[in-house]
């Protein structure tokens, strides 16, 4: 394979593959910064591509079916969020139980949708948007300034999110829930309202991720489309250490992965297709052996609040 003939394809597969990663990572930033371990990334994002499919498909407009999308990536998520909360249930297992039951959901609906219609199993794509200047640079331009609106809003989302924690008061207070409840608490901090908040954010991130998938990505549906992303987000978040820049950084790394798993693919067609799609995984385990163990992320990250215990 000649590499640098791969490149432009290379890039190009890692900017389209990094938003979905992205998109669900800073939502989980948002849950892991107010103490709520959430591995049910994967079942949300599977919510979310199929209804911003559906919606996107039966209304004729791809932003009512990401709108909507994000807004069933809320509601699954506040199933996690009232077990987790309010019953003070373990997070890993609740989160899991999400990933079991929303993909099912998602492909109950999709047959539905779909039925005997065969014309409702393709859907509509977002269009990219060319950026002036920037997308004739040689090798990465058309790759990285030739995207869809929704790749463009994630990646301004992340300044946004790393002001918001560094300097905003209420994103200090956000951040105090996962490190202290009970000092945020008698801070004057809700720290139950700032919990529930973190998982609608997540919900709605991690959906948006998904319907990147469907609206952006693809223009169809498949039951396991995530494929795997929502876990590869988990690792994103340690291996960006819990910050906005960081989780970006990693997810282009994760996302260039992707791309030169494509890249080989396309090169060597006789070799098992397989083979290469197991480079981003093979990658996410290295990266979580590596770099996992060095930083444990806000200190009551996964354990249950009970305000009793004041």
């Amino acid at each position: 394979m000649d590499f640098m003939v791969a490149l432009p394809t290379i890039v190009r597969a890692m900017a389209m593959g990094a938003v979905p990663i992205l998109l669900a990572a800073l939502g989980e930033v948002f849950s892991e910064r107010a103490g709520l371990v959430n591995i049910g990334l994967e079942g949300i994002m599977a919510v979310g591509a199929f209804v911003a499919f559906a919606v996107g498909k039966a209304a004729g407009n791809l932003w009512l079916g990401l709108l909507v999308g994000m807004l069933a990536g809320v509601a699954i998520n506040m199933i996690y969020a009232f077990c987790a909360i309010t019953l003070c249930s373990d997070q890993t297992v609740t989160s899991m139980a999400v990933n079991i039951l929303a993909p099912a959901i998602a492909l109950f609906g999709y047959n539905l949708f779909v039925g005997s219609n065969s014309e409702n199993a393709t859907g509509a794509q977002m269009a990219s948007i060319a950026i002036p200047g920037l997308s004739d640079i040689p090798i990465i331009g058309n790759g990285l300034f030739n995207q869809s609106a929704l790749a463009y809003i994630t990646f301004l989302l992340v300044p946004l999110v790393a002001f918001f924690f560094k300097r905003c008061r209420f994103g200090l207070s956000f951040r105090s829930v996962g490190e202290n409840p009970q000092a945020a608490e008698t801070l004057g901090i809700n720290v139950i309202a700032v919990k529930y908040l973190a998982c609608a954010l997540c919900g709605a991130l991690a959906a948006a991720g998904g319907a990147f998938l469907t609206i952006c990505y693809t223009p169809i549906y498949t039951d396991g489309i995530v494929a795997g992303r929502g876990f590869i987000a988990l690792a994103t978040v340690i291996f960006g250490r819990w910050s906005a820049v960081g989780v970006m950084l990693a997810s282009l790394l994760f996302g260039f992965f992707d791309g030169l798993n494509v890249a080989l693919q396309a090169s060597f067609q006789s070799a098992p297709v397989m083979f290469f799609k197991m480079i981003p995984y093979i990658f996410t385990i290295v990266a979580l052996v590596f770099f996992g163990s060095r930083h444990g992320g806000p200190k009551a990250c996964g354990k249950p609040y009970f305000r009793e215990s004041r």
